[in-house]
């Protein structure tokens, strides 16, 4: 019987993974007010971590997101628009994480913020995504880790 109740909760459990939508990421977009909009795989964020420069930190590794913004073009359109600009990195499955142009740029946060394509010299696993964002410079780790990374929007502030 007990064989019986654990096969059956199995081939629920098989039934339910197939309906629901994959978590894994792997492509990165980024959008917003950037002046290149661009949708990259993760062999694209291999080739821009080898030609800027490879982070890495904890274990992980990839481009560093201020190398990705940079490719991107933030716009400069507006007097001071670079004060009110933030990022939002988005996951597959809703999680997000926000940083401030400022932290980025202009303080020790920005380098070792990195779009982790691998770990431990190995491709990140299906359980992170294939991308994933790593705030290494924030003393609590888990809050801006970012697994199933898939969308990096740059949006502005009202004035």
């Amino acid at each position: 019987m007990r064989r019986l109740v654990l096969g059956a909760a199995l081939l629920a459990a098989q039934a339910l993974a197939q309906e629901r939508p994959s978590s894994v990421s792997t492509q990165l977009s980024v959008s917003g007010e950037v002046e290149r909009a661009l949708v990259l795989s993760v062999e694209d964020l291999g080739r821009i971590a080898a030609r800027r420069g490879r982070a890495e930190g904890g274990g992980y590794a990839g481009p560093r997101l201020v190398d990705l913004l940079e490719e991107a073009d933030i716009r400069r359109d507006q007097p001071r628009a670079l004060r009110r600009t933030y990022v939002v990195a988005r996951a597959t499955d809703g999680y997000q994480a926000v940083f401030s142009w400022g932290e980025l740029f202009n303080s020790p946060v920005g380098p070792k913020v990195l779009i982790a394509i691998e770990r431990d010299g190995e491709p990140l696993r299906d359980g992170e995504g294939r991308i994933a964002l790593v705030s290494l410079a924030d003393d609590k780790i888990g809050a801006r880790h970012v697994k199933w990374l898939s969308r990096i929007e740059v949006r502005r502030v009202p004035e």
